[in-house]
């Protein structure tokens, strides 16, 4: 969320900003509610002030003649008053669905765009393996090892389903604990939070309104979260932070629900794109600065290129074109792996700034030097996600004989340097 003084000093940065993301916003209905809003707030205050007044007056020294014509008077404030008290209340509502739907600026680094396909490459490490042999994709080869279910997965969850079974399991309790290992030694406080969350914290997310079709909502109307993000933010929500302790580094590690709405058709096949997943997030609250913004995104996603690289796997990284960032977001980088059998780069994580978007909405503030009260700045990043790293793992160090071999960072944890049947 953005301060309405900025939004109303600034209306031609933020309809530039609404093109740039291609979201569908026009300034100029909410600086015409806001007016509006303002009108009838002054006009409230206005009434409550001559109620206050008249009330005063009744128990002073004046004489009942004078009393019954207050009273009389007093009643037509009080009905104009809860006219407009009523008429301010709708207003507000209306307002603040408009102050939600503000998008955030972009950085003027961020490449223009209509969809993801015009994501900018900057960035490629590793050499793509040159099989002597046809490669199979990671379906076949864990489904012959042993490693994972569908046919069953699909049975009990329905569409999407997968089981990991034996060495499928195994590898992902390996990467869960290198990565405890790596991050745990990049300053990051392990959490473990909650996963049904409150709705306020995804309206200070800015996953609401925009997201709600993709969550999964419990029949209290709480939901299910995405991402450790969502609860991880929420856990500072309505304080006042020490400056002395910012910045503060999380790795929150949670399962994550995603009822991947609209996407269907796409990415149907195998553990690219499922219901349910476990995921490592770095999450980061700083100093309300712009520079340190900066320098933490490149760290957070400098650290997750290094855990790839650490795994030996093939990757690209790209800027966000405007339509590909968040409502909220300042700037992304998406980090693709090479998955061989597609011949395609995909997605495994995604690290956005969002300057103080978030924690304006969720009123998480320190006091600064001076001591004035500012919004923290908030930035996060995918550590690594499971089981969508198998794809690209298993793909990449598959053998000609149909077994794998294992990332010499994983062995120790695994206990083994080859899966096979």
């Amino acid at each position: 969320m953005l301060d309405i003084k900025f939004i109303r000093e600034n209306r031609d940065l933020i309809a530039a900003a609404a093109k740039k993301k291609m979201v569908a916003f026009n300034v100029d209905d909410l600086i015409a509610v806001d007016d509006k809003r303002r009108s009838l707030l002054a006009l409230a205050e206005k009434r409550r002030a001559e109620q206050n007044s008249a009330n005063s007056q009744i128990v002073s020294t004046i004489t009942p003649e004078e009393r019954a014509a207050l009273i009389t008077q007093m009643k037509v404030v009080k009905t104009e008053l809860e006219k407009t008290e009523a008429e301010l209340k709708d207003s507000m509502k209306v307002w603040q669905d408009l102050m939600l739907r503000v998008p955030n600026i972009p950085d003027m680094s961020v490449p223009d765009g209509s969809s993801d396909a015009e994501n900018q490459e900057i960035k490629h490490w590793g050499d793509r393996p040159a099989f002597t042999f046809e490669p199979k994709d990671h379906v076949e080869l864990m489904t012959a090892l042993g490693m994972v279910d569908f046919e069953r997965g699909s049975k009990v969850h329905g569409f999407r389903g997968y089981y990991l079974l034996g060495a499928g399991a195994r590898l992902s309790f390996a990467i869960w604990q290198y990565a405890m290992e790596f991050f745990g030694g990049r300053g990051f406080m392990p959490v473990i939070p909650p996963t049904i969350v409150r709705k306020v914290n995804l309206y200070g997310t800015a996953h609401l309104p925009g997201d709600a079709e993709d969550f999964y909502q419990t029949q209290d109307g709480d939901v299910l979260a995405g991402t450790a993000e969502v609860p991880l933010m929420g856990m500072y929500a309505e304080e006042v932070l020490e400056a002395s302790a910012l910045p503060k580094r999380f790795l929150g590690f949670s399962p994550c629900y995603r009822r991947e709405a609209g996407a269907h058709g796409k990415d149907v096949r195998g553990l690219i794109r499922v219901h349910e997943f476990y995921k490592f997030e770095q999450l980061v609250l700083c100093e309300a600065n712009h520079e340190t913004s900066v320098a933490l995104h490149e760290e957070l996603n400098r650290n997750t290129e290094q855990f790839i690289e650490s795994l030996g796997i093939p990757y690209r990284t790209v800027i966000n074109c405007g339509a590909d960032l968040g409502l909220g977001q300042v700037k992304k980088y998406d980090i693709e792996l090479w998955v061989p059998k597609e011949g395609k780069y995909r997605e495994i994580s995604s690290a956005s700034y969002f300057h103080d978007f978030q924690c304006r909405r969720l009123n998480i503030r320190y006091k600064d030097a001076e001591g004035k009260m500012r919004y923290c700045h908030s930035l996060n990043s995918t550590a690594i996600p499971t089981p969508r790293i198998l794809v690209s793992l298993v793909e990449n160090f598959q053998q000609a004989d149909g077994t794998i071999a294992v990332p010499a960072v994983l062995q120790k944890y695994l206990g083994q340097s080859i899966i096979g049947k």
